[in-house]
């Protein structure tokens, strides 16, 4: 499977499997499903409540441990110093491994104040002082931000000593929030997209209805294509092995500059209404 190398040298597979609902009836199996279709590369969050089924699949696909990419990400309500560290441990614990490959603030900001923190700024920047301490024991091997705009690496990197290697954020087609994309890219950190396929009333978007036609794809397969001609790694997931082993394949495709500047000119669709300023601390 065809990799990125992030900013500190370590590879990440383009293609992941999303774990976020999809592990709702039988997570366990599911996620051997998508080992065994091919995925290597598997996101997951302490807020999914997936850990635990991520890492007995791992443990039972028979397929070594280093071989896989494992992402983890932060809950929001337990930003801050000493709860990261909890926090990591915990989900390390329940993956029932030794490390992680990627660790993520999963959303800036916590949704409840915070007594111990005069604000959101300075519980990030605490927070991300514990994830450097993560990585320099050796307890991971790149930390990363997801959902984070530019105000908020802003206020990250003032006092940092790592950059982060990379932020997820929802991109698809209509809605590729440039602003932050642009800033990422300066700064050497690799993006991620969420949510790549977009909401479902992207699928019948007529631009996207009519280029599928002429790709021989469907819809939800041009998305995928599009976010990795545009340099995204992708987080597609499904139940169905059949999807799991199509968006596999995305890149067997080459959409046509042309017609990548005809996706990218989108009006806003298929937003999935999250936006991280909305929840604030005091």
């Amino acid at each position: 499977m065809e990799t990125k190398k992030l900013n500190n040298g370590v590879l990440i597979p383009c293609i992941g499997f999303g774990t976020y609902k999809t592990t709702v009836d039988d997570g366990y199996t599911v996620i051997l499903n998508a080992i065994k279709a091919g995925y290597r590369h598997l996101d997951t969050a302490a807020i999914y409540n997936n850990e635990e089924e991520v890492g007995r699949a791992v443990r039972e696909s028979a397929v070594p441990r280093e071989e896989f990419f494992i992402t983890s990400k932060l809950n929001r309500n337990r930003l801050g110093y000493e709860s990261t560290k909890a926090e990591f441990e915990e989900s390390l614990r329940k993956l029932g491994m030794d490390y992680m490959d990627l660790y993520l603030i999963h959303w800036p900001r916590s949704d409840y104040g915070r007594d111990d923190y005069d604000s959101w700024e300075d519980l990030d920047r605490e927070t991300w002082r514990a994830m450097e301490e993560l990585l320099k024991e050796g307890k991971v091997r790149a930390i990363g931000v997801s959902n984070f705009l530019p105000h908020h690496l802003d206020n990250l990197l003032k006092n940092a000593n790592v950059v982060p290697a990379l932020n997820q954020l929802e991109l698809h087609p209509g809605y590729l929030q440039e602003e932050a994309v642009e800033y990422c890219r300066e700064k050497g950190i690799a993006l991620e997209a969420w949510s790549p396929i977009g909401r479902a009333r992207i699928m019948k978007y007529p631009l996207l209805v009519e280029m599928a036609a002429k790709y021989g794809v469907s819809v939800a397969h041009l998305c995928l294509i599009f976010g990795l001609q545009n340099d995204f790694i992708i987080l597609p997931k499904s139940t169905h092995v059949e999807s799991m082993e199509e968006n596999l394949v995305s890149g067997d495709i080459t959409i046509s500059d042309e017609d990548m500047d005809l996706i990218r000119s989108m009006p806003e669709a298929g937003w999935s209404g999250e936006h991280p300023d909305r929840e604030t601390v005091k």
